[in-house]
């Protein structure tokens, strides 16, 4: 037997021991020829399709091993082995042995290049691959370089592995493990505070075992001075000055705080210099570091003065007011005279400041330091004094001299409302080669409803038109989307929603075309399944479920339809009524699915030319009649919907037990003489939550665009409740305003739910919705600030979270529906006599005074009043005084 047969027969039986001894006892020109063997023998298996590229990535171990043995040059052996169909193997491990065995023959300098080219195509961690060990070939990689003392190149792939790898031998290990001895740990280190995505596998590491994650190691070797304590210290601070979102700068925060730094370790100027523009936590570290530093005499008066000004400079509130703090106490007394000139820059900035409260503690301060004001500080105090109040503006007088009054601006000017419309509609596939194309992509998960309703009606006319034709483009798809050899088992018990997510009805409907027999297995069993395990869902996704079946069943039964009817026309989902007529005489008289026609009377506009409906008589279908008839009777009618907050029984799923929730609740009411299949649609019951999965909600807005508040309705039924919701709940919330029809009680629930939600990404969904319904004129303000109000008293929303939402629509414009909002809702939201004020209340009334003044508001609202001419100097107080002010002007 030649050794090439020798070689090939080994990796394809996946005998690899025994393709090591075979491979040892090759010579150099029995190499060379195996070498030229290999990569045809590659390029010819990779061709042949999908079943057989599996089959060569379950032969990578062996492959590998015959490249690394017969390549002569490290270039060779680095992108054989870094090939994207060979990186995966069982054992990384053994894997790694294995090779740096064969190889060690080989000069030094040979598989240092080699270790070295290895490091560089180590792929990122993403993706299917992502491992605890590190990303594939970082096993071998390392061996090399230990083996041959190299310095690894700088590679923040190759940083992320060591990290990865270090947490799974401590997990191996049952974390007894420790990185003390590791060969690479001087020169890993310094790397981990400048490697990009090393944070996330850090955090990840310390959250599974915090007392014995790498982050604590390394604080205990710095400790223990196997590393340097303040390369560790230096190496936070660089990391902190770099910038960078909170998660990717956790880690680091918790090295620093396991570290403990003494103010003299700390590096003063550099967390001066975080202090302008760090993230909120950072920031707050940085001040923790900084307070006892400065009592101890370490900071000295020009850091002082920089970091109460960029504190004084930061939106949030609570760094002002520490900024105040700081100075009431450090700037007074014995230390005033060095540090006034600096702490009255600062005070001065806050004069600016929309709180009041904070302008007039700023002015207090000042006060107090004008003995020490020297003439430039004095003249600072005294131009920025020209902004405030007349009250606070004659308090810097009294002691800086004469303030003048800066001129009244300009009325302030409101942004334009800009509203993003809808992503457009794609053009029809028009063949079955571009079905397949589309049917493979990714796109499909997650659902995008505009996506699978192209798909869905591609497959349908396709295969009405020429089914072998489809059945001969499909069938590639079949073979790398479905299990080979099929087993509907693995469908039914294996994996869930196959008979509910739309992605995988519609998966099932092109597998009716391609192989009609499987499909008729796999149904089987799932009725069979069903039976004893009915499915529960009482949201509008049945009707999507019920159309993908009935196209599934028809296409399984080798049956076919010229068309469908529901396909949305527009981006809302709505079809456009001479389009619908178009499709039904197409039907030339027969019937169409009785899902998809009673989705088609859903997206059918509000309103319909006069002659689409006399056109409309022409039909001859049932199905035509009664669309004549809807259309002659000017369309559907619109249902009652109502919404208010209670309690209601919900289902912890996850521990199995029953708890009552507090949650917006809503009924809808259909109108007599809408067909029934509809009518069971626009039934809402307040007894339960509907058990719909997130994921679907994206398509109501579509299944219904011409009744807004009836999608409304349903996503206040679905579970989890909005103020918890998921990703998809907030698109639906977006999409549903871009329709048509009512909006009230349940749109006005949907949002006020979402202001309550405690992601601000998500949040964000509300004031998207505000916003867009403003540039229509549609915001239902009565609902909204009454559901507001209903929701604060039962303790479901936190005012500064709805602060938030309303702030952000106030600057994209909306003010004028905000302001109408808060008339509706501030009169039942501010205290009476005695009352405490609710938490967020102040920021509330400052919003309300912004949307008032871009408004031009004037108005009488006698709870505002009375809280305005109360005494005190509380922030409720003071920012109820200057919107009365702005409503009185």
């Amino acid at each position: 037997m030649n050794p090439w047969q020798e070689v090939v027969e080994r990796i394809e039986g996946r005998h690899d021991d025994d393709l090591m001894d075979v491979l040892a006892s090759l010579g150099e020109l029995e190499r060379q020829v195996v070498a030229e063997r290999l990569r045809r023998y590659l390029a010819d298996r990779l061709a042949e399709g999908t079943a057989t590229r599996w089959k060569v990535e379950s032969q990578a171990a062996g492959l590998r091993l015959a490249g690394a043995a017969c390549f002569t040059r490290p270039a060779q052996v680095a992108a054989w082995l870094g090939r994207r169909e060979l990186r995966r193997v069982p054992d990384p491990r053994l894997d790694a042995e294995r090779i740096r065995s064969l190889v060690r023959d080989r000069p030094q300098e040979w598989r240092a290049d080699l270790a070295a080219r290895l490091v560089r195509r180590l792929p990122r961690p993403a993706g299917r691959w992502r491992r605890l060990d590190g990303p594939p070939g970082w096993e071998l990689a390392v061996g090399l370089l230990v083996e041959t003392g190299s310095e690894p190149p700088e590679a923040d792939t190759f940083v992320d592995g060591w990290v990865r790898h270090a947490s799974a031998t401590r997990r191996e290990n049952g974390g007894r493990a420790t990185i003390e001895d590791d060969p690479l740990l001087d020169a890993m280190v310094p790397r981990l505070f400048r490697a990009e995505g090393v944070a996330a596998t850090l955090a990840a590491d310390h959250e599974w075992a915090p007392e014995t994650s790498l982050v604590s190691a390394l604080a205990a070797l710095g400790d223990s001075g196997r590393l340097k304590r303040q390369d560790l210290i230096d190496g936070c601070a660089a990391r902190f000055l770099a910038g960078g979102d909170v998660a990717e700068l956790r880690p680091f925060v918790t090295l620093w705080t396991d570290l403990r730094p003494s103010s003299a370790e700390i590096p003063l100027l550099d967390f001066v210099r975080l202090l302008p523009s760090a993230a909120s936590p950072f920031v707050q570290m940085a001040l923790d570091a900084l307070g006892p530093a400065d009592d101890e005499g370490l900071l000295g008066d020009e850091l002082f003065a920089e970091a109460v000004h960029a504190l004084a400079f930061r939106p949030e509130k609570k760094f002002v007011t520490a900024a105040l703090r700081w100075i009431a106490r450090s700037a007074t007394g014995a230390g005033a005279p060095g540090r006034a000139g600096g702490a009255l820059a600062a005070l001065a900035m806050v004069f600016g400041h929309e709180d009041a409260t904070l302008q007039g503690r700023a002015v207090r301060l000042a006060v107090a330091l004008a003995a020490h004001a020297d003439p430039l500080a004095a003249e600072e105090v005294r131009t920025a004094a020209g902004e405030l109040v007349p009250e606070l503006r004659e308090q810097i007088a009294a002691v800086f001299g004469e303030v003048t009054a800066e001129e009244p601006e300009d009325p302030p000017t409101a942004a334009a409302l800009i509203v993003a419309p809808l992503p457009g509609l794609l053009p029809p596939i028009t063949s079955a080669e571009e079905l397949a194309v589309e049917l493979g992509r990714p796109s499909l998960w997650p659902e995008e409803p505009a996506v699978f309703e192209r798909i869905l009606a591609a497959l349908v006319e396709l295969t009405h038109r020429d089914r072998a034709a489809v059945v001969a483009a499909l069938t590639p798809w079949r073979r790398r989307a479905w299990r080979e050899p099929f087993d509907s088992h693995v469908y039914v018990y294996g994996i869930s929603g196959f008979d509910q997510l739309a992605h995988s009805l519609l998966s099932r409907a092109a597998l009716a075309v391609v192989s009609p027999e499987e499909s008729r297995e796999l149904t089987g069993r799932l009725a069979d399944y069903q039976r004893e395990h009915p499915p529960y869902d009482r949201s509008i996704q049945v009707l999507v479920q019920r159309r993908l079946r009935e196209v599934l069943f028809m296409l399984e039964a080798g049956h076919s339809m010229p068309l469908l009817l529901a396909t949305p026309t527009a981006a809302t989902g709505h079809v456009d009524p001479d389009i619908l007529l178009d499709r039904m005489e197409r039907l030339e008289g027969a019937e169409p699915l009785p899902a998809d026609f009673h989705q088609a009377l859903l997206r059918l506009p509000r309103t319909v030319d006069p002659a689409t409906a006399v056109r409309a008589e022409r039909l001859t279908s049932e199905a035509g009649r009664r669309l004549a008839a809807l259309l002659r009777d000017g369309g559907l009618p619109d249902p009652t919907v109502t919404s208010d907050v209670g309690s209601r029984r919900g289902y912890d799923s996850i521990y199995g037990t029953q708890m009552a929730i507090q949650r917006m609740r809503s009924r809808v009411t259909p109108p007599p003489g809408v067909p029934e299949e509809i009518r069971k649609l626009w039934a809402v019951e307040t007894d339960e939550v509907s058990g719909a999965h997130s994921g679907e909600t994206v398509w109501w807005p579509t299944i219904m665009p011409s009744h807004r508040d009836v999608v409304a309705a349903h996503l206040l039924e679905s579970a989890p409740w909005l103020a918890h919701g998921y990703d998809g709940q907030m698109e639906a919330l977006r999409r549903l305003v871009h329709g048509d029809g009512p909006v009230g009680a349940a749109t006005a629930g949907a949002i006020v739910c979402v202001m309550a939600h405690a992601r601000p990404a998500r949040r964000a969904a509300a004031t998207d919705a505000l916003v867009t319904l403003a540039a229509r004129d549609e915001v239902p303000a009565a609902e909204i600030g009454r559901l507001l109000v209903d929701m604060a008293v039962a303790g479901l929303l936190k005012l500064n979270r709805a602060v938030a939402v309303l702030d952000d629509a106030v600057r994209a414009g909306a003010h004028a529906s905000v302001w109408s909002i808060l008339t509706e809702a501030l009169p039942a939201l501010l205290p009476a006599a005695g009352e405490r004020a609710r938490a967020g209340l102040g920021d509330l009334l400052a919003v309300g005074a912004r949307a008032a003044a871009l408004a031009g508001a004037r108005a009488d609202i006698p709870e505002l009043a009375a809280v305005a001419t109360r005494r005190g100097g509380s922030r409720v107080v003071e920012e109820a005084r200057r919107l009365h002010q702005r409503l009185s002007a």
